[in-house]
């Protein structure tokens, strides 16, 4: 495998089609923040604004400001994004809304939990672009606030990982039944024969492997490095269509039909991020299984979501891997598991290559 030609691929396709499309078509001028409903060439079909995204642009641009160039589009593009969150995104209390209109009238409520982790994330990142003081105590009352909600006190970050590690990787894991990890349990860890119950998402379980990697390094616990590994080639094989290829959404561990009538559609994060997770899995273990498997879903991912004639990828696939919806943006797919993808993909090979 040709380490140093891929990392060339991921990113050019990064640096010279996902993140110029951005820059062009999401910046809203007028009214601030960013469009994330865009057609195949990148027009707007609508304005609302999903908390999500904006602060998922927020933190992608400021990222790459801070790791990989500092490029002034780029810091501007995350300021004025971050700069319309600060002054429309909470209730003045950093309550985050899910959606606001175009010019920033709330239009759902604050309810999900991801709202108020993006915020962190992109003024984290946008404090650190910046040096502002105001983005990162935005940053950290937002997070003050993750934490309340979830009864936990400031000074616990190290307990926190360790009780995420244990629910995910000791309870949601089930070695009974073959390895794989299932969305939801009871409140006392067993198993429920219900359409929650029995769900499993292979996308969820193989995204979050790599999260579980990267604390294995930073804990210096190869150990978790290698369980997380070996679930991740567990979940893709559970996962993969064996008859059309590419990785289902939703599963039921007993085969029954699943609730989600999307159950069999092929999803873009759900191929990018397992392309991350097998990538790390190779770069922490050296396990060449990893290299296989990235090599067939590298191979279905290009083929099957990257737009030849204009850019960005498609996100929605049906199962034979036909194109559902041809938007490059919507309520729940921005600026964000592409150029993630892309980055870290074209990081883990270039580090590779510099080792072999």
């Amino acid at each position: 495998m040709d380490f140093k030609k891929l990392a060339t691929q991921y990113k050019d396709e990064l640096m010279n089609h996902i993140l110029p499309f951005w820059l062009e078509c999401s910046q809203d001028h007028e009214y601030g923040g960013y469009f994330t409903c865009l057609d195949r060439q990148g027009n707007v079909f609508d304005t609302d604004k999903f908390i999500w995204l904006q602060g998922r642009e927020v933190w992608m641009f400021s990222m790459l400001y801070n790791k990989v160039e500092k490029r002034q589009e780029w810091l501007d593009c995350a300021i004025q994004g971050g700069e319309f969150l600060k002054k429309y995104g909470h209730d003045g209390n950093y309550n985050w809304y899910f959606s606001l209109d175009r010019t920033g009238r709330p239009l759902v409520e604050p309810y999900n939990i991801f709202s108020y982790t993006f915020a962190v994330m992109a003024f984290g990142q946008l404090s650190l672009a910046t040096g502002n003081q105001e983005y990162a105590d935005i940053a950290m009352k937002t997070f003050d606030i993750v934490l309340s909600k979830h009864l936990l006190d400031k000074g616990c970050l190290e307990k926190t990982m360790e009780v995420c590690i244990h629910e995910v990787m000791e309870v949601f894991y089930r070695p009974e039944l073959g390895g794989i990890i299932v969305e939801n349990v009871l409140a006392n860890g067993e198993l429920s024969d219900s359409f929650e119950g029995r769900q499993v998402t292979p996308g969820h379980d193989i995204e979050a492997m790599w999260f579980i990697m990267d604390l294995g390094k930073r804990l210096n616990r190869p150990d978790l490095i290698e369980k997380a590994k070996n679930i991740t080639l567990t979940m893709l094989d559970y996962g993969w269509d064996k008859e059309f290829g590419g990785i289902y959404y939703f599963m039921d561990r007993k085969g029954c039909p699943p609730q989600q009538l999307e159950w069999d559609q092929k999803l873009w994060w759900v191929h990018i991020e397992t392309l991350i997770s097998l990538l790390k899995g190779y770069q922490l273990t050296g396990d060449k299984q990893c290299l296989d498997w990235f090599e067939k879903v590298h191979e279905y991912t290009w083929s099957h979501f990257k737009d030849n004639e204009y850019p960005e990828w498609y996100g929605y696939l049906n199962r034979r891997g036909e194109v559902l919806l041809p938007l490059k943006g919507g309520k729940w797919k921005g600026c964000f598991h592409v150029p993630r993808g892309l980055y870290q993909c074209w990081q883990i090979l270039e580090d590779i290559t510099k080792v072999v």
